[in-house]
């Protein structure tokens, strides 16, 4: 039976441009670098503000596909080790949130949670997050460090600091191909 969460039914977003958010945070954080580089942090804002209200709302789908394809892929490598994807990861991205109280407060890590489990069990996050209207404003820093936190999930299961983004960016070029 078809979900109106199923994938299919989801817009995409700007996929390129949320995983070169994502790797820019994934760089600093490899990098030892824990607080916001104020350069780094201007340049985000300055892209931020020729996205426009429609590109925001691409920015944000995009984070929701990256989340959707990198659940995917913690899903098939957890079948392969006959493990569940859920049990795997979201404890552990849960706990991870709940020892960073500055970027993520208490009441939006159910959501980031939900948006994890929908991904894993196959469904859109930007859908099923939308069932509950749009994101606010306390849910953008949490949802980028979702992101950011499952890519470096997967970074740190295969031992490459690049696996993720190289990950999305494959699929992407083969999506360009077909």
């Amino acid at each position: 039976m078809s979900s109106p969460c199923d994938p299919k039914y989801a817009p995409v977003g700007d996929i390129g441009a949320a995983l070169m958010m994502i790797d820019s945070r994934l760089k600093a954080v490899y990098d030892s670098k824990t607080e916001t580089d104020p350069e780094q942090q201007q340049m985000v804002d300055q892209f931020a503000a020729t996205l426009g209200p429609t590109g925001l709302d691409e920015l944000l789908d995009g984070t929701g596909t990256l989340i959707y394809m990198f659940m995917q892929w913690l899903r098939r490598a957890c079948e392969d080790a006959d493990e569940d994807v859920i049990e795997y990861s979201v404890p552990a991205l849960v706990a991870t949130m709940r020892m960073m109280p500055k970027t993520f407060r208490p009441e939006v890590i159910p959501t980031m949670a939900g948006l994890l489990i929908a991904a894993g069990t196959g469904l859109s996050p930007n859908l099923w997050r939308a069932q509950y209207g749009p994101w606010t404003n306390a849910e953008m820093n949490p949802l980028e460090a979702t992101a950011v936190l499952l890519a470096e999930h997967i970074n740190r299961i295969t031992g490459d600091h690049n696996f993720a983004t190289r990950l999305i960016t494959e699929a992407l070029s083969r999506s360009d191909q077909g």
